[in-house]
Formats: C-alpha cells, sequence, structure tokens
C-alpha cells in the first residue's frame, strides 16, 4: 500500500522501534467478520461458515457475510469489522437505560446496543447526513427493534431537546480514518498533514453537544478508527480539562490490545484507561475507545435545560393517537397476528403508524425523525397493511398465525413473488417464517400468498 510519506514520518516517530512492523500491517489483509442476533434464532448456516470466534465480544465471529442470505436479510447477523465490535462492549448499555449513538449510521454499532439492551428502554440513534441516516434506519429496521428512534439532526440541534437526558451516549466520531486505510483504500487520498487536527476541531464540538445531553453520573464513550493522537489521547485530554467532573473508566485489556498513550498528549496518566487496537496487535483495524463518567451535580443543583429552538415544518401532521376508524383497522391486523400487543404510544406521520418508545419524549415537533420507533404499517382505504418492520421485530412464538416457507418459497417472496401454499390454511394475515426467522408479512387467498414485501428491498 502507498501509504503518504508525511503519514510515515509521523508514526516512526511516533512509534519508535514498533514503526516497521506497524507499517508493514498497511501490505496484510484485512479482517472480515460479523455478530449475531442474540434477540433472534442462531443463524447456524452462517456459524458454521466462521473462521472463529472474537475473544473479546460473546456475539462475536471472524468470517464472511452473504448480504443476500436469509441470515442476513432477516436481520440475524449484521456484517461488522472485529476491532469495531469493542466499542459496544466498552458502552455496556443496560436494559431499561436511555442512550443515545449520537453519529451511528451505517448501524453496526447501534445494532450492538439493542442487542445489550435487550430491545429495552430507548435508544436514539443519530445520523446528521440523511443518506447515511436512511442506510441507519434500514439496517435497525432488519435487525429488529421496537426501542429504537432514528433522528436525521446535527448534534447541536439534538441537545436542545434532550438536556441532560441520556444515561449513556456513544460519540463514535467522524474522523481521519487511518485505522480504515487497509479496509478503505480511497481514504487515503483525503489524508493530509493538518486532516487530522481538522477532524478532532470538529469531534470537539460534537463531544461539547454531547457533554450537554449527558446526565449527570452518566457514561460518555468517545471512539475513533484512527490512529492520530490529535483525536484520541489530545481529545480525551481536552475532556478531561475542559469538564473537571469527567473521570476517566479503564476498560478491560484483552490480549493485543493497548493502553491509551498519556506521551502522546500531556502526559495525563488518566489517558492510559483509554484503549488502542492496532492491526500489527490485534486482528482487526486500528480503533481508540475511551469510557468517562460524569460526576453528580452538588447537592441541590440542577442542570439548567437548555433553550428550545424555533421549531421546522413537518412534512406529514403527527399525530398521537387513532380515530375509531383507524383503530379498528389496526385492531383486526393486530389481532391476527400478535394478540397480546398492546403499544402504549401509538404515533401517525401522514398514513404511516408508528409505536412510539416510551420513555421518549412525546413533542417531537420540529425535529428531523426517519423512524420514531416501531413502523407498524400504512393506512390505505378501509384497510390497515403491517409493515416489514413490525415483521422482523416480531418473534414467531407470540404470532398465533405464522406460515412456514422453505428456502425456494423464501427466494420468490424476496423476489417479489407470489408464493403458493398448500390448502388447508384460513384466509387471512400471516408471519411468514423459514428456518425459524419471520421473514416478513404475506396475505393468503386461497393458496395464494399476496406478497407485500418491500419493492425497493427485492433482490
Amino acid at each position: 500500500m502507498q501509504l503518504p510519506e508525511k503519514f510515515i514520518e509521523k508514526y516512526r516517530r511516533l512509534l519508535g522501534d514498533e514503526a516497521p512492523a506497524f507499517l508493514a500491517s498497511f501490505d496484510q489483509s484485512s479482517h472480515s467478520g460479523f455478530r449475531v442476533n442474540p434477540l433472534k434464532a442462531a443463524p447456524t448456516a452462517t456459524i458454521d461458515k466462521a473462521t472463529g470466534r472474537v475473544p473479546y465480544v460473546p456475539t462475536g465471529y471472524y468470517g464472511m457475510v452473504d448480504g443476500k442470505s436469509l441470515d442476513h436479510v432477516t436481520g440475524a447477523i449484521y456484517s461488522q469489522e472485529p476491532s469495531a465490535m469493542y466499542v459496544g462492549e466498552v458502552v455496556d448499555p443496560q436494559p431499561g437505560e436511555r442512550v443515545l449513538d449520537l453519529c451511528a449510521a451505517p448501524g453496526g454499532k447501534t445494532t450492538h446496543l439493542v442487542a445489550k439492551m435487550k430491545d429495552t428502554g430507548l435508544l436514539v440513534a443519530n445520523e446528521i447526513f440523511r443518506k447515511r441516516a436512511m442506510v441507519l434506519a434500514e439496517n435497525l429496521e432488519r435487525w429488529g427493534t421496537r426501542s429504537t428512534v432514528v433522528m436525521n439532526e446535527s448534534p447541536a440541534d439534538l441537545e436542545e431537546q434532550f438536556s441532560h437526558f441520556f444515561d449513556r451516549i456513544l460519540v463514535d466520531a467522524p474522523c481521519s480514518g487511518e485505522g480504515m486505510f487497509r479496509k478503505e483504500p480511497a481514504g487515503i487520498e483525503y489524508w493530509n498533514p493538518d486532516y487530522p487536527a481538522e477532524c478532532a476541531n470538529r469531534q470537539r464540538k460534537i463531544l461539547a453537544s454531547a457533554m450537554r445531553m449527558l446526565k449527570p453520573g452518566g457514561i460518555l464513550v468517545y471512539s475513533t478508527c484512527t490512529f492520530a493522537p490529535e483525536e484520541d489521547e489530545q481529545n480525551l485530554a481536552w475532556l478531561l480539562a475542559t469538564y473537571p467532573d469527567l473521570k476517566t473508566v479503564p476498560i478491560k485489556k484483552y490480549p493485543g490490545m493497548d493502553d491509551g498513550r498519556p506521551d502522546w498528549a500531556d502526559n495525563n496518566p488518566a489517558l492510559a484507561d483509554a484503549v488502542r487496537l492496532f492491526p500489527h496487535h490485534i486482528a482487526g483495524e486500528g480503533h481508540f475507545i475511551a469510557k468517562l463518567q460524569n460526576g453528580e451535580p452538588a447537592a441541590g443543583a440542577v442542570p439548567a435545560p437548555a433553550k428550545r429552538r424555533r421549531k421546522k415544518k413537518q412534512r406529514h401532521q403527527q399525530r398521537s393517537g387513532l380515530d375509531k376508524a383507524a383503530q379498528a383497522e389496526f385492531a383486526a391486523v393486530r389481532d391476527a397476528l400478535q394478540p397480546g400487543y398492546e403499544p402504549k404510544r401509538l404515533l401517525t406521520f401522514g398514513d404511516q403508524l408508528y409505536a412510539l418508545p416510551a420513555g421518549m419524549p412525546a413533542d417531537l415537533a420540529g425535529m428531523t425523525i426517519l423512524r420514531p420507533g416501531l413502523h407498524l404499517g400504512t393506512f390505505k382505504k378501509n384497510r390497515f397493511e403491517p409493515a416489514l418492520a413490525w415483521a422482523l421485530a416480531t418473534d414467531p412464538a407470540t404470532c398465533p398465525t405464522t406460515l412456514a416457507l422453505d428456502h425456494d418459497q423464501w427466494r420468490q417472496y424476496v423476489h417479489g413473488d407470489v408464493v403458493t401454499v398448500e390448502s388447508g390454511h384460513p384466509n387471512g394475515w400471516y408471519l411468514l417464517t423459514c428456518d425459524g426467522f419471520a421473514t416478513g408479512f404475506g396475505k393468503l387467498v386461497g393458496t395464494t400468498v399476496k406478497n407485500f414485501y418491500p419493492k425497493g428491498l427485492r433482490f
């Protein structure tokens, strides 16, 4: 790999005797991996092809993923680079907490947080760039989550909605990407000696917003996929100097993981609590992770709420609850597919129906939200059509009307074709399954399953 000469000079100076091994690692192959979704059936077809376990992630494996496999399409697995998997383990969100993934696209770390939280509480996944936010929403839908809201906001605007709100915040910051040069060589073209400092400045603004959204006593995890001290130890040092109530939390180091380097910043020994993942030491790409805890406020002190911004215009009117006709249309489908399901807060955007997570603030006006919870379906003329997201978030064991497809029928289904089944089943809505995985909804008429798999996802 042709690395910039200034990059080589920089890391020869920083790493000394280790530099030759570090620089040689860029000519070695990158490592692929995947995580399994503990909320769904075991993806044995993919696990059987794995080349090993990722030792620091209980659900992590080394190996390639077929993006058109049943395991992937139904959200039983997520393709993720092995080093990146450790970020979710460090965040370690607990069930029922309020968690923010501030720079979330494409969703690998977000899906990990969903799994660690057992899809309870509230997870806000935010991405400032709309196209990337759309990919994030699609990946979370496939993973199958009821507790996640996908937003498309700047961190500065988001902080006005969520002042001192979250128990844990992950800032997986946009960075110079040095740690991904092997995996994404095009990133080398953007690198110059000043680029890490430019990124560090942007990262500090994001971190300042994160701090305004973090509860007293809350956990902040800051991660990058770069080796640059400007973006790693020096930003951690800046956090500790700027926010005296913040304290580092030591991160468990597995074999091949390195301490943070205090000598690459202000020599504060607390910087060693962070973890560095170097590709010449571990089977993965480059990462930096730091974990911090916010101090409790002084007795009687209450954080000042942020000022609310001027609200944006909404494309569709937001309404809570349903009128009698809409309620009856939804109830007819729900009683067939999941009769015990009682969403606490229903929300409509235009003709779309969502189940809002319980911990989400009710006033969403003015916020750019791509997915305000679980997408339940669409109101058509005198009927309700259930959404794929609802199917993928449903445990088949909770559904009294399931219809098992074989692999050939599943291929017909994801291609958008009608599926023919044996007679003997009553007409109506069914949760379609294959090998125990929920794959979507279909409406049976006679022996024909009408296909409602979204056109944009067919293959």
